[in-house]
């Protein structure tokens, strides 16, 4: 990717400045467009049923449940990570042999699984929390709970167990050596969706920004900005929403090396094939880390200015304050 698209790139738009990632009907367009060179079109059915009842899901119209109202963690991540994943998978099917290309059934369950990967942040209708921030730290296995629901809605009731488990890719409650399925391809498929949730957002067009006005009051609200020793003592991960940023780099470098290349077998590279040229997510989240090292090593926190979209599923808090996040928390 050119300098020049960078600049140009629309901040709701993808990696490649083509696909509208805060519109459901735009990724599935793409999304479907991809699978039907891969695999004959009714097999998409499912994937589509599943685009419509997410739009549903994150807008509040799914019986229920309340609209999604995480700052971070929102629609417009959901559907970026989607579309990486199917880029992913299509970069794979291009370079394995048939006997070891993953089969379409596996590939539905993996962008079905992908749609709903964060559902586990979405608060039931009754529930009383002030944000679905708070429940941050095992949303994953919400998400796995949804997921074992939703799947029977539309017919996939034998794929439940492999969704629930796939799902931990996504996620740190289970380290992936410990996620147990019945086959090893769909291992691989697990590890493009780890794969696909990380190389997605890293490379969002305001994504530094988000990481400092969004995450770092969900990290709040969720009891991840700071730990809780056993005598009752905390000591402060995050401190502000700039100190999440100048620890990004050092979470970045560990994300690539441990969880990228060694734990996900470096499936992100698969996106290489799929762009044909080079791995546009790489470059872009590349650039990203560039520009925030520069940012660290200037002093010049303050200078990032780029304001991301709210999309219309998600209720934004305008607030980077601690003390004022930690007041709504136990209104």
């Amino acid at each position: 990717m050119t300098d020049m698209l960078q600049e140009k790139r629309r901040k709701d738009y993808d990696v490649t400045n083509s696909v509208k990632v805060t519109s459901a009907n735009s990724v599935c367009l793409s999304v479907r467009e991809i699978f039907c060179s891969l695999y004959a079109a009714e097999k998409f059915s499912p994937v589509q049923q599943s685009f419509e009842d997410f739009e549903r899901l994150f807008e509040g119209e799914f019986e229920g449940y309340q609209a999604c109202d995480t700052f971070y963690h929102d629609k417009q991540h959901t559907l970026d990570m989607t579309l990486a994943l199917a880029r992913l998978i299509e970069g794979y099917q291009q370079l394995h042999k048939k006997e070891d290309q993953l089969s379409a059934d596996y590939v539905v369950i993996g962008l079905i699984t992908a749609l709903y990967h964060d559902s586990g942040y979405i608060r039931e209708t009754d529930d009383p929390t002030i944000n679905g921030s708070v429940y941050t730290k095992v949303h994953i296995t919400r998400s796995a709970r949804f997921l074992s629901n939703y799947l029977p809605m539309i017919g996939l009731n034998g794929y439940v167990d492999i969704a629930k488990n796939i799902v931990h890719y996504t996620g740190y409650e289970i380290k992936p050596s410990d996620i147990k399925l019945p086959d090893k391809k769909l291992h691989t498929i697990g590890h493009m969706l780890g794969s696909a949730d990380l190389i997605a957002q890293m490379s969002d067009r305001c994504y530094l920004e988000k990481c400092r006005d969004r995450l770092y009051p969900e990290f709040v609200l969720g009891n991840v900005a700071e730990t809780r020793q056993d005598d009752g003592t905390t000591t402060l991960l995050y401190s502000s929403g700039n100190n999440l940023l100048e620890k990004t780099p050092a979470f970045y470098h560990l994300e690539i090396n441990s969880r990228l290349n060694d734990l996900f077998n470096g499936v992100y590279q698969y996106a290489e094939q799929h762009f044909g040229d080079s791995n546009h997510y790489i470059d872009t989240l590349e650039t990203n880390m560039c520009h925030l090292d520069n940012l660290i090593h200037d002093g010049n926190l303050d200078k990032l200015s780029r304001i991301p979209l709210v999309n219309n599923g998600t209720v934004f808090v305008n607030t980077t304050n601690s003390e004022e996040i930690k007041k709504l928390k136990i209104k």
